[in-house]
């Protein structure tokens, strides 16, 4: 066989063996993503994530309504520590009086931050695709009422 024969063989070899290492290639890519796609499928709806999420749901809901029921108390604070001065302006206010409700307005503010932080997260997770179990369906057994579909999300008065 003469040389530049071989060189041809050898040429034509590596043509047709690189289309098949690319079929190849790709078939096996897409195979791993089938393979992913249906293993976070299998980590996201699995019995045991779904619980978890629905108590984060649980938890979260209590959370932000302890947090408007202080809220409300701070509330009450205030009006009745003004109350208790009448028309007489905060300047001329006991200065134990105006320390204290200094300090119940910077933990006013604080709980406010993190209610609407809270309820911020809340809301994200209520609308995002694998939370949507929440938005349908049944109660669980011994639930009164289901899980409210979003809370108001900032405070700002």
């Amino acid at each position: 066989m003469k040389k530049g024969c071989v060189i041809g063989l050898c040429v034509a070899g590596i043509f047709l063996l690189l289309p098949t290492i690319f079929i190849f290639r790709a078939c096996s890519s897409a195979t791993k993503m089938i393979d992913n796609g249906f293993t976070s499928i299998e980590n996201q709806f699995s019995p045991s994530e779904l619980l978890k999420k629905y108590e984060w749901f649980k938890d979260a809901a209590a959370q932000c309504e302890q947090k408007l029921a202080t809220l409300k108390s701070y509330e009450t604070r205030f009006e009745n520590m003004q109350k208790s001065y009448g028309t007489v302006g905060r300047s001329k206010w006991d200065r134990a009086d105006k320390e204290q409700y200094n300090v119940w307005e910077s933990e006013y503010l604080g709980l406010k931050a993190s209610y609407n932080d809270l309820a911020a997260q809340y809301n994200a997770a209520m609308v995002k695709f694998n939370y949507a179990f929440c938005n349908v369906g049944q109660l669980p057994k011994g639930a009164d009422e289901p899980l409210p579909r979003e809370f108001k999300p900032y405070i700002n008065e």
